[in-house]
């Protein structure tokens, strides 16, 4: 993994300057951390406000660029004024990613870097992920790709390093809690982001509450599953008074990408 990340600090020097698409989270965390060390004042962090992401995501991302004396640039987006985002079709990732992507690509140029790196890691590839079509026509470049590492050895290296994220839970836009063809409303991501906190709440590492209209599907990790029949009574009651009518625990657990299992690409 040293080799690696010499790999990779190398790549970004070759770069002269970079912003860095930073959420907070495991990925970009250890490729900001990277950038600092390659460039130091020549690597910057831009970061998007929006309602796809919780308060709490936003306050760690800036609480780390502030401990690490790293030029942090937040742009506001509204996700609900893109075209063709709320009707949430199987490329919604695509149209997101495409517009958030050049707005962050326009605030890069505007601050004088010279390229935009962003986060995806090897194991990303497995899914499916319209948005990294979005990302290579804008130009921006995966240098954890390029450098070979997967989310594991981000992990244990992000340890190596003292990073606060390398054991944080994994996460992604709350846009992804939505099936296909629902339409993503502002009430419906607040409603999904209050369901998420209760779980968060109640000392749950690793879940997503999906949404099927008014049907809350949980995913938790296995291994945690008794722990939610056990509140499962004040649980219901809780979610019941957030709006949803069925609350239902997903028994496959939580995996990355669920809403995407009835999808079938062609290749």
């Amino acid at each position: 993994m040293r080799s690696k990340y010499e790999k990779l600090t190398d790549e970004l020097k070759s770069l002269g300057s970079v912003a860095v698409a930073f959420s907070g989270g495991v990925d970009s965390t250890f490729l900001l951390k990277a950038a600092k060390d390659a460039l130091g004042n020549g690597a910057a962090a831009v970061t998007v406000r929006s309602r796809l992401i919780p308060a709490n995501e936003l306050c760690e991302a800036e609480d780390f660029c502030k401990r690490e004396n790293i030029k942090q640039i937040i742009c506001d987006v509204e996700p609900l004024d893109i075209k063709g985002f709320s009707e949430n079709p199987i490329n919604r990732c695509y149209i997101c990613k495409k517009e958030i992507f050049g707005i962050i690509k326009k605030t890069a140029e505007e601050n004088g870097a010279k390229a935009v790196v962003e986060g995806s890691n090897l194991d990303d590839n497995g899914d499916y992920r319209p948005g990294m079509k979005a990302i290579r026509e804008l130009g921006v470049l995966s240098p954890l790709q390029t450098a070979g590492f997967t989310k594991r050895e981000i992990r244990e290296m992000s340890e190596k390093l003292g990073l606060p994220t390398w054991n944080k839970p994994s996460f992604a836009c709350l846009a992804s809690r939505f099936a296909y063809g629902e339409e993503i409303t502002a009430e419906k991501l607040k409603q999904v982001e209050n369901a998420e906190r209760i779980l968060r709440v109640s000392g749950f590492k690793q879940f997503r509450v999906r949404i099927h209209s008014d049907i809350a599907r949980i995913e938790i990790l296995p291994d945690e599953f008794e722990k939610l029949l056990a509140i499962r009574e004040n649980l219901y009651k809780d979610m019941k008074a957030l709006g949803f009518s069925y609350v239902t625990m997903d028994l496959q657990g939580y995996r990355t990408g669920s809403m995407n299992e009835k999808i079938v690409i062609n290749k």
